[in-house]
């Protein structure tokens, strides 16, 4: 069993390896990185975008009691 699990250790680390060569240099790889950048700046956008928001919204809800 021992070997079994050696053997099946190694032929998926090979397999991962070669995913990630052809993820690299592979058809489309350019266009997967262009898409994975576009994906990362929208999050960022959007965190940004509901960090604002909840700051604005907390001055707002200070400054109306204030006034009070």
């Amino acid at each position: 069993m021992e070997i079994n699990t050696k053997i099946k250790e190694e032929l998926e680390g090979r397999i991962k390896g070669l995913e990630d060569f052809i993820a690299e240099n592979g058809i489309g790889s350019k266009q997967l990185n262009k898409a994975k950048k576009v994906q990362r700046d929208g999050n960022i956008a959007i965190f940004v975008g509901g960090l604002v928001t909840i700051a604005g919204l907390a001055i707002w809800a200070i400054s109306r009691n204030t006034k009070d």
